[in-house]
């Protein structure tokens, strides 16, 4: 019987909800391009309740006590003798998810003797030290695509929130005002601005989907190109490189992962060749941008928004700069953990485990390593650098 070591971020700070804004969701059976959306055996959780909370559990205790299995939960991951440090020794498998890493560095890993298999409940799986689950044999998995439409729906978002001002002009209605100058003196149409996304997979190219109604000129850059009948679809110019697109840009868009070549892709010199008064979105991962530089780079007016909700480490301190610098709209990382992305996250997550305890492969595109090696979605997306 297996130990599972699942780290979820805290209750609401009232409470576990009792109610719901809605009674359902809407019945989505795949994802663009085709792929099924998880197809676990069973479920013992109501599609649209909060299940990435502690009391949540990713609606698996039943499933795995029944089976025999053990399940630790917490949300208590950092810091000397926290609970994860305590409870990982003897675990077996860690699940956690990006909104609330659980940090599998390659000391944990190392300390890890049971550790055969660590699941990130939604997609991303840099929390975990690549090399060193290659190294110690471990597969590491994720929920590929469960909610890549819920973090393009956030980009779109973020990226009319700050082109229109909508952030501080809701303030003002808060605070009792209706000076319409001071809504409107930072307002623009997004329409016949060029936006580029660094990076076309799955989030980057349902953002590109999307914000073709807009009116806008559209531009990408990635290691894999798209097919030609989608360049000419979307009238998308590709860019060999990051450099290359974003002196062209009015707004540009993180969507890539986080391995070497991306890592703080975005300081002083980059930011430096975009156009003042541009626009930058993140809901990738907060170390592709230089943290600082950002800071440096709205306060002079390079940038004239900075928007997403990835930071580093996750949660982020009181003092972290993002708090406080000016014309920002950030958010804590809920890109991906709507409910209706938890429903798909937390089955995906069940659909891995059915697979592992019955000797059946995982999915392909669920991979990222697997044998000592990377694999599937992992194979695509990182590299090993040692």
């Amino acid at each position: 019987m297996a130990k599972v070591l699942c780290v979820l971020y805290d209750d609401p700070t009232d409470g576990y909800p009792t109610t719901y804004a809605r009674d359902d969701l809407p019945a989505i059976d795949h994802y663009p391009g085709g792929q099924t959306t998880p197809t676990p055996e069973a479920v013992d959780f109501t599609p649209g309740h909060l299940l990435g909370s502690v009391s949540g559990e990713l609606g698996l205790r039943d499933y795995l006590e029944k089976a025999g299995h053990t399940l630790v939960v917490t949300s208590d991951k950092d810091g000397d003798g926290s609970v994860f440090d305590r409870e990982l020794p003897d675990a077996d498998i860690v699940i956690s998810q990006p909104f609330w890493p659980a940090y599998l560095t390659a000391e944990r890993i190392a300390a890890a003797g049971n550790l055969k298999l660590a699941v990130t409940a939604g997609i991303g799986s840099d929390h975990v030290d690549l090399d060193a689950a290659i190294a110690h044999g471990v597969t590491v998995a994720e929920v590929t695509y469960c909610n890549s439409i819920s973090v393009a729906e956030h980009v779109v978002m973020t990226t009319l929130s700050l082109v229109r001002n909508y952030l501080p002009s809701h303030q003002v209605v808060l605070d009792g005002g209706w000076n319409i100058a001071d809504c409107v003196a930072r307002s623009y149409d997004l329409e016949g601005m060029h936006v580029g996304t660094v990076a076309a997979g799955r989030i980057g190219l349902a953002v590109l989907r999307r914000l073709a109604p807009f009116d806008v000129k559209l531009h990408y850059t990635d290691r894999h190109r798209l097919p030609r009948e989608v360049e000419a679809e979307l009238g998308l110019t590709f860019h060999e490189t990051a450099a290359d697109m974003v002196p062209h840009c009015d707004v540009v868009t993180i969507n890539a992962p986080l391995h070497p070549e991306t890592e703080g892709l975005f300081g002083d010199k980059l930011l430096a060749t975009m156009k003042r008064g541009a626009y930058l979105i993140n809901t990738a991962r907060a170390r592709i941008v230089d943290r600082d530089a950002v800071d440096r780079a709205l306060r002079s007016g390079q940038l004239a928004g900075y928007g997403g909700d990835v930071w580093y480490p996750q949660p982020a301190p009181a003092d972290h700069p993002w708090r406080t610098m000016p014309h920002q709209g950030m958010t804590p990382h809920i890109s991906g953990s709507s409910l209706s992305a938890q429903a798909r996250y937390a089955a995906g997550t069940r659909e891995i485990l059915e697979s592992w305890f019955t000797g059946r492969p995982i999915r392909e595109e669920y991979l990222i390593v697997d044998g000592g090696a990377l694999a599937g979605t992992g194979a695509h997306s990182y590299s090993v650098t040692k």
